[in-house]
């Protein structure tokens, strides 16, 4: 069965760091015209952490790529956590994560909304900054946008138009990944190519290396996918192993519907149904009666609120009673944060 999870990273089962996501979904936002740095002062008054360095100038390339940008607190339909910047003609969000407690090196990563949760794209704006850098400077001559280059003003700090052609390294994932950072998408690409080339060794390696939890700290991804790997090569009883696993970290990191994982780690309802008790008046006064803290509690009741928002995308439904937890854990500023909305 799940442990206990609080909001301190390393908990069994932090309710501030976890799944996931598969099929489109598009809720309704309001564009956002005003001036770049409304988005760093909701981020420093409303979600009461440090903006990032660099945020104004990945607002201005994602309206350059024809994005259209999106208030920060246009947060109905999404996961309470996200502070929503852009949405692109397809529908996807992008947007920052404000953890309640980030892991270490995961202070406000970015992400792509879906309706069960999120998908990191880079660990912190600099590296995504970087990466659509790169990205764009391996275009030809006729598709380049010099204009991203300007509105990144990175004057060299993150990258010099150039330096890929000048590292003589011939892929672009490869550049990425010792260059720029890991990222969870050309990861998962360079596992299934070796799957293509019948390298099922190399596979497995870097399955194992996807998980080291200094990597991708605080998401369950990493798990799913390298579950996903195991079955692929007949390993079932690791596939279930590294599937739970996963489900330990929030469910909406797990980068894919919560039944897929569970179906892999051979739980049909019994999660779902032992947070259900959990987040139950009976369950708090048991953890009470046990002699945990009601601080504590109240951060386990809001991670485990947001595993079961997370299942069906419920996120409007539950953001009160999530709010009203952390409030009674004393995160007033993330209460505030969570409710927030336009």
């Amino acid at each position: 069965m799940k442990g206990c999870g609080g909001v301190v990273f390393g908990g069994p089962h932090a309710a501030v760091f976890r799944p996931v996501i598969l099929g489109r979904f598009r809720p309704t936002f309001r564009c956002y015209t005003s001036s770049y740095p409304d988005h760093a002062s909701f981020i420093k008054e409303v979600a009461a952490t440090r903006p990032p360095e660099h945020l104004n100038n990945l607002i201005q390339m994602l309206k350059v790529r024809g994005e259209s940008l999106i208030s920060p607190a246009a947060k109905q339909g999404l996961i309470p956590l996200a502070i929503p910047l852009s949405e692109n003609s397809s529908g996807s969000v992008i947007a920052l994560l404000r953890w309640p407690t980030a892991p270490s090196g995961m202070e406000m990563p970015v992400v792509e909304v879906r309706k069960h949760g999120v998908w990191l794209l880079a660990k912190n704006v600099d590296q995504y900054i970087h990466r659509l850098l790169v990205e764009e400077d391996t275009k030809s001559f006729k598709e380049v946008n010099d204009e991203l280059f300007y509105a990144s003003d990175a004057g060299g700090k993150l990258y010099e138009k150039g330096d890929f052609a000048a590292s003589q390294i011939s892929s672009l994932d490869v550049y990425l990944l010792k260059k720029v950072g890991l990222f969870p998408d050309i990861l998962e690409r360079r596992i299934k190519q070796h799957f293509e080339k019948g390298d099922h060794v190399s596979a497995l390696v870097t399955g194992e290396f996807y998980t080291k939890k200094e990597h991708f700290p605080g998401f369950g991804r990493p798990f799913v996918f390298n579950s996903e790997v195991l079955l692929k090569v007949g390993r079932n009883l690791e596939a279930k192993d590294s599937a739970r696993v996963a489900l330990k970290s929030p469910w909406w990191t797990l980068g894919c519907k919560y039944h897929e994982v569970a179906s892999i780690a051979q739980w049909e309802d019994e999660q779902i149904e032992y947070i259900k008790e959990k987040v139950s008046e009976e369950g708090r006064q048991e953890d009470l009666k046990k002699g945990k803290e009601p601080a504590q509690v109240a951060l386990d009741e809001a991670a485990f609120l947001l595993d079961l928002a997370s299942v069906e995308g419920t996120w409007d439904e539950n953001v009160e009673r999530i709010a009203a937890c952390y409030r009674e854990a004393g995160l007033h500023d993330i209460a505030k944060f969570v409710l927030y909305r336009d």
